[in-house]
């Protein structure tokens, strides 16, 4: 039997953090795991105590026949707010600040940019967890799958992300020359690998999170701001919980209807992850990798809410065999050394 283990959390006192989509799942998890570590916690998303989030882009933009074929998307009228997020927060040791915002609209995210420059001065990093709200069309080939629907899903998952670097970035970057730690990009993403993913979509939104990861990379390496891509193993998210019928409380009685849930893992647990890596001085070694939750407690020894250590990566390898594959040096030797790097060694 395993032993529940301890957590001290890392020291990120001081620290300024900005989590884009931190109403529920990895975002909030992310948000309390820096909180508890004693950061300031911008925790922006778009469903608030005053409005309630409707139907996701990806449900409005899709055809009729799509949205009555599809589960109805069940981030809609869920109880979980941002404001919910920050006390929680705050009440782990952290700030929490909530911040309405839609990250596909520009304006908005270059005004919470610009409100965290003139509240705090400075930026040490940016978490981006905004998914595609979970609505695949598992099951339909890209020939079957609703054009406008997919598309809508990309512009959550992928142009979100973009948006909020864009405008970060020059915070972060000014916040790093400073030389107290180098600032840091964390790409939330489901995969530390690059096999097929079961959907176009899907399969292209979260590999580009972890190209995105190497670019933005690729373009900060002399800037003291690391970029990489982190994956969560098999989530215990509130709306998994739902849809298992079980409460954190009680959340193994789930393994009867799904065995593998057994080596499952809270939203927490990624949290720590990303806390880790904003406190470790040699960040800028891991800059433009993928990295996952379980390979991460390995090197850090943090554990999960309730004390275990949960291994997704060795627990499906031990099940199903050697089948994701996960990216390792030899993999990244691949990215390096084109024709720009060749040509262009010196840019930026």
């Amino acid at each position: 039997m395993e032993i529940p283990a301890t957590y001290t959390p890392p020291d990120l006192q001081g620290k300024i953090a900005l989590v884009a989509g931190a109403t529920r799942g990895v975002g909030r998890g992310t948000a309390l795991a820096l909180g508890e570590a004693g950061a300031t916690v911008y925790c922006t998303g778009r469903s608030t105590r005053t409005k309630r989030r409707r139907h996701s882009r990806a449900v409005r933009r899709g055809s009729a026949e799509a949205r009555k074929a599809l589960p109805a998307d069940y981030y809609k009228n869920r109880p979980e707010t941002i404001e919910e997020t920050a006390e929680l927060v705050s009440a782990r040791g952290g700030k929490g600040i909530a911040v309405v915002a839609d990250h596909l609209q520009a304006a908005q995210v270059e005004k919470l940019i610009a409100r965290i420059r003139k509240e705090q001065r400075r930026l040490h990093l940016l978490v981006n967890d905004i998914s595609e709200s979970a609505e695949h069309e598992f099951g339909k080939t890209f020939w079957q799958a609703d054009l406008e629907r997919g598309f809508a899903m990309f512009r959550n998952a992928v142009h979100t992300h973009i948006i909020t670097s864009h405008f970060a970035a020059p915070l972060l970057i000014e916040t790093a020359k400073d030389k107290s730690g180098s600032g840091l990009i964390v790409e939330i993403g489901d995969g530390d690998f690059y096999v097929y993913r079961g959907h176009l979509f899907f399969d292209m939104i979260k590999t580009t999170v972890i190209r995105q990861a190497f670019a933005m990379a690729r373009e900060l390496r002399r800037k003291n701001v690391a970029a990489v891509a982190l994956t969560p193993g098999f989530l215990r998210s509130e709306v998994m919980l739902e849809r298992f019928g079980v409460t954190e409380a009680n959340w193994q009685d789930a393994v009867k209807k799904r065995a593998d849930y057994i080596a499952s893992e809270t939203t927490l647990y990624a949290g720590r992850a990303v806390a880790a890596l904003a406190a470790d001085p040699e960040i800028m070694k891991k800059s433009g990798r993928v990295f996952s939750s379980w390979g991460l407690s390995d090197e850090y020894g943090f554990c999960d809410a309730d004390g275990r250590r949960p291994h997704w990566g060795r627990y499906f390898t031990e099940k199903y065999g050697e089948c994701m594959k996960p990216c390792d040096e030899k993999f990244y030797q691949y990215w390096f050394g084109g024709p720009i790097d060749t040509i262009y060694a010196n840019w930026p």
